[in-house]
């Protein structure tokens, strides 16, 4: 963060000032005493289990030269007192940001969408870093308290800042990109997650269409043409605008070619020069979000063979996102930190194709698909459906809320035994390394909720 003093961050955030309002904050900003730093200023966040006041003692120990607190606390270091301590973390990044964009050349790059932003972060962070000093956000700091935190990152040498913009209903995305107001809008997709916590998919669009209208002067709307809301949403927009895809778009992919050594295409820029992506990182659905990085960088004006460079040499879109490992000679991959019909459907695919080009058996295990309300039950069973049409050869279906995935499977081909349910992590985990051999290809897919992820670990022999 940039140096503030106390009393200029009450000033920005609507608070009063107890204590000595000239020291001044140099370091950065944390909700958690266990990260506090010296210089630090800490924001005593109250919480459903935990009420961070109750850890300023502990922040002050590590460091903390300032706390943003709810109430005044009997202590040692300047506080800042302010109704609501999340509103005043979004009003002091949104500050932080103004005043930064006056004194030096930061571009920030919001992204939204209903898959694909952390891999998508990622992968920018990696291409942009070699242009100049990148901040993007740990793990999927993207609410309205993760994105301001990431914000808060930068200072006077930050030459580039992603923010990952989550929803959370509508006026959610609205809320960060006026915070952040993005010289760049990178709108990936509009799809079934959340669906069940929104309404509708329409209700979704509409909420990821919130981030065109921050987008500041003279910036740039990058969209996904393969996706019809996203298309939708580019024609309401009339300032500059570049898409990506398959099809008729400014940057186009075609010549997918998939293998367990990773995921290649064809790239063509608008001015009909090409090049080939090569990515480490496994499924045909990660080149969507690859493009994404190669059209925000190409707007950028930076150089194409580096950005294509990047890519290539990053290894993992993140932990538990297409996560590769070969243990024994089975290749296991981990994809259950999120799920989404969409999401799941396409990891589906990659293992099917996987299976098909190697010849190998392929194996998925998937738990539920969270946060889908009124439509968990026919998308649950279209997933099962649908892993009976692609030939996957096993299927293992783990906990109450996705059996009717084993359901679906059950019902739409004459299986006998290749779909098989579990209640527990336990006894799917015995159950499926009990009938691995040298050869097989697993895919472990869920929400974060289901916990499968750590099934993946442990096939992986990860701690």
């Amino acid at each position: 963060m940039i140096r503030l003093r106390v009393s200029e961050i009450a000033h920005a955030v609507n608070g009063s000032v107890v204590g000595d309002g000239d020291l001044e904050v140099e370091a950065g900003v944390e909700i958690d005493s266990r990260l506090i730093k010296p210089g630090f200023l800490f924001v005593a966040k109250p919480g459903e289990q935990t009420d961070g006041h109750n850890f300023a003692g502990a922040a002050i120990e590590a460091g903390a030269s300032a706390l943003l607190v709810e109430r005044e606390l009997d202590v040692s270091v300047p506080q800042v007192i302010v109704a609501d301590v999340v509103v005043a973390l979004g009003l002091l990044a949104t500050e932080v940001l103004r005043r930064l964009r006056e004194t030096s050349n930061l571009t920030v790059i919001g992204i939204t969408g209903s898959n694909g932003k952390t891999s998508t972060k990622n992968m920018l962070r990696a291409a942009l870093s070699q242009f100049g000093e990148t901040i993007a956000p740990r793990e999927s700091f993207n609410n309205h308290v993760g994105a301001p935190l990431s914000m808060l990152l930068t200072n006077e040498d930050t030459r580039y800042l992603v923010v990952e913009l989550g929803a959370d209903g509508l006026g959610s995305i609205d809320y960060l990109a006026n915070m952040c107001k993005p010289d760049v809008a990178v709108e990936l997709k509009v799809g079934l997650a959340h669906v069940g916590e929104f309404g509708g998919i329409e209700v979704t669009a509409k909420i990821k269409a919130e981030m065109i209208k921050h987008i500041r002067p003279g910036g740039v709307l990058v969209y996904n043409s393969d996706d019809s809301y996203c298309t939708a949403m580019a024609e309401g927009f009339a300032g500059r605008k570049v898409s990506f895809g398959t099809g008729h778009a400014d940057y186009q992919a075609s010549g997918h070619r998939l293998s367990l050594e990773g995921t290649s295409a064809d790239v063509q820029y608008p001015d009909d020069s090409s090049a080939k992506l090569q990515l480490q990182i496994l499924g045909e659905h990660q080149i969507m979000n690859a493009m994404a990085t190669v059209a925000v960088c190409d707007s950028l004006g930076l150089d194409r063979g580096l950005v294509i460079e990047a890519l290539a040499a990053l290894p993992l879109a993140e932990r538990w996102r297409m996560q590769l490992a070969n243990v024994d000679g089975v290749a296991v991959i981990n994809d259950a930190y999120n799920a989404s019909p969409d999401s799941t459907k396409a990891a589906l695919q990659t293992l099917a194709i996987l299976g098909r080009e190697t010849g190998r058996r392929t194996i998925a295990v998937l738990g539920e698909m969270a946060e889908l309300g009124r439509f968990a039950a026919e998308e649950h069973d279209s997933v099962g459906r649908f892993v009976v049409r692609l030939n996957i050869d096993q299927l293992f279906v783990v906990g109450d809320n996705a059996k009717l995935i084993h359901m679906g499977a059950s019902q739409e081909g004459s299986w006998d035994g290749e779909s098989k349910f579990f209640d527990s992590i336990d006894a799917a985990l015995e159950a499926v390394r009990e009938m691995l051999v040298p050869g097989d290809i697993v895919l472990v897919k869920s929400s974060k909720s289901a916990n499968l992820r750590h099934l993946g670990d442990a096939l992986m022999g990860a701690k």
